[in-house]
C-alpha cells in the first residue's frame, strides 16, 4: 500500500505540469469518404471529420466489425450515423482431441485426460456474426463525441442464437462511459483468426467503466479508468463469494510511432477483491494486481509483429484462459488468497499479396503457487493457432486456419485438442 500512496503522491505533482499539454484524440479536417461508403441522406461536403471517426480503426480487436458500409449525415455535417457489422459462417472439425464449445476454442475446457467419447468433432456456428450502430457528432461545447453500440448473436451460450450486447458506451473528448474494451486489455495486439475468443494467454475483458484518455503530442498517450470489476472465485465449505465493494483501476501509458503502425504500452491494475470467511464470520478483502507489456512492431511493409505479456496476482477474470475461479482461491480456515499467475502471448501478420494476409500465435497460461486447488485442477494451457486469410472481393473474406491447445493440471496431466477451421465473412 506505501508503493500505491507513493504513486498517487507522485500523479498528484506531476498532473498540472501535463494539463497544459494533454488534448483528446485528434483526427484529420478533411477526409475522403471512401467509396465503398453508402451515404444515404445528408450532406457529404462538410462531414469529413465525422466520417474520420467512423473509419478510425487504431484501438479495435480483429473480431470487431470494420467501417461501417452505410452512413446517415444532416444537413450541416455536424452528426453522422454509421450502420455496419458482419455476417459470419464457421465450421470446425476437431481430430485427436475436442473442446465442446461450439465455434469458441478455449483449452481450459480440454478433457484431461483426454475421453475417448471426445476425440473428434465437427460444428458450423452463425452466431458470432455481429451488428452496430455508431453516432459521431461535433458540438461546440464539447467538441466531437459519439455513440457506439456492438452485438452479437451468442445470447444463448456458445452454441445457442440470442442477441447479446458486447458494446455500450458514450465518449466525448476525453472521456469514455459505458459498457467497453477494458482499459487492461490492448485491444488493437490480439492476433487474428477464425476463433473470436483468440489466444488463452490474451487479454480480453468488456466491463462498465468510466475512462480518462488523455493524448500528449503525436506519440504519447496515457489512460485511467474505474470499473465494474469481473469477479470469479474458488470457493470451499468454508469461505464465500460476496460481491465486491470497490472497483477496479487500471491504467496504461502508451507511445506510438510511424502514425500509429508500431506502439508499446505499459499497462497495471489494482483491485480490491471480497469474500466471507465463514470461520470467522467476517468480510475479507484481498488486493489483486497486474502488470502489463504489450505492444506491435511494424518491421516491414506488410509484416507486423504483435506481443503481450502479463503478471500479477487476482487477474484471471481479465485473462482468455483464466477466466474462471482464478480470482480468489480458498485456503485454509476460511480464508482465500490471489494465486500468482502470468500469460503471454506472441503473435505476427504477414501480407502475403494485397488480398491474402497470413496470422500465427503462440500463447501460455500458468497458475503459480497455489497448493489447494488440488492435483486435478487447471495449472496453465498453451496454444498456437496458423491462419490464412483470402479478400476475394473488398467486403466478403474467407479463412482456413489449424489450432492446437494443451490444458496442463497441477498433477502434470495434460490434455490435448486439435482443430481445422474455416470461414466466409461478408462485412457491411
Amino acid at each position: 500500500m506505501n508503493i500505491l500512496k507513493a504513486l498517487v503522491c507522485s500523479a498528484a505533482l506531476v498532473m498540472p505540469a501535463l494539463a497544459m499539454a494533454v488534448h483528446p484524440r485528434q483526427y484529420p479536417d478533411t477526409f475522403l469518404i471512401p467509396e465503398r461508403a453508402i451515404i444515404l441522406t445528408g450532406n457529404r461536403a462538410s462531414a469529413g471529420r465525422l466520417v474520420a471517426v467512423l473509419y478510425n480503426q487504431e484501438d479495435m480487436h480483429f473480431n470487431e466489425p470494420n467501417c461501417p458500409r452505410f452512413l446517415f449525415l444532416d444537413r450541416e455535417g455536424k452528426i453522422a450515423l454509421g450502420i455496419g457489422g458482419y455476417a459470419k459462417v464457421s465450421f470446425q472439425y476437431d481430430v485427436r482431441g475436442s473442446i465442446d464449445q461450439g465455434a469458441n476454442f478455449i483449452p481450459y475446457d480440454i478433457p484431461v485426460p483426454n475421453r475417448d467419447d471426445q476425440k473428434s468433432a465437427f460444428y458450423a456456428n452463425a452466431n458470432h456474426s455481429s451488428i452496430f450502430l455508431q453516432l459521431v457528432g461535433r458540438n461546440d461545447k464539447i467538441g466531437t463525441y459519439q455513440m457506439y453500440i456492438l452485438g452479437d448473436f451468442t445470447g444463448n451460450g456458445y452454441k445457442g442464437y440470442g442477441f447479446r450486447l458486447k458494446q455500450a458506451y458514450v465518449s466525448a473528448g476525453y472521456f469514455t462511459v459505458g459498457l467497453a474494451n477494458s482499459t487492461l486489455m490492448d485491444a488493437a495486439v490480439g492476433t487474428p483468426g477464425i476463433d473470436n475468443i483468440g489466444p488463452s494467454g490474451e487479454t480480453f475483458r468488456r466491463n462498465v467503466l468510466v475512462r480518462f484518455n488523455p493524448h500528449f503530442g503525436s506519440h504519447w498517450s496515457a489512460a485511467i479508468s474505474i470499473e465494474n470489476p469481473p469477479t470469479s472465485y474458488s470457493t470451499d465449505e468454508y469461505s464465500k463469494h460476496i460481491n465486491p465493494r470497490c472497483p477496479d483501476i487500471p491504467a496504461y501509458v502508451q507511445y506510438a510511432w510511424l502514425g500509429g503502425k508500431s506502439h508499446v504500452r505499459l499497462s497495471g491494475l489494482f483491485r480490491s477483491l471480497s469474500y466471507r470467511n465463514l470461520v470467522a464470520e467476517k468480510n475479507k478483502s484481498v488486493t489483486g494486481w497486474a502488470a502489463q507489456l504489450s505492444g506491435k512492431f511494424y518491421v516491414a511493409p506488410g509484416f507486423t509483429l504483435l506481443y503481450q505479456g502479463s503478471y500479477g496476482r487476482g487477474y484471471g477474470s481479465y485473462v482468455n484462459d483464466m477466466a474462471t475461479g482464478l480470482d480468489l482461491v480458498h485456503t485454509e480456515g476460511g480464508a482465500m488468497e490471489a494465486p500468482r499467475q502470468y500469460a503471454f502471448e506472441v503473435g505476427a501478420t504477414y501480407n502475403l499479396t494485397k488480398d491474402i494476409y497470413l496470422a500465427g500465435a503462440y500463447s501460455k497460461t500458468r497458475v503459480l503457487g497455489t497448493n489447494y486447488l488440488g492435483d486435478e485442477a487447471y495449472r496453465g494451457s498453451d496454444y498456437i493457432s496458423a491462419t490464412a486469410f483470402y479478400k476475394i472481393i473488398p467486403d466478403m473474406q474467407i479463412a482456413l486456419g489449424y489450432l492446437h491447445g494443451v490444458r496442463t493440471d497441477f498433477n502434470g496431466e495434460r490434455g490435448r485438442a486439435n482443430r481445422i477451421a474455416a470461414m466466409l465473412k461478408y462485412s457491411f
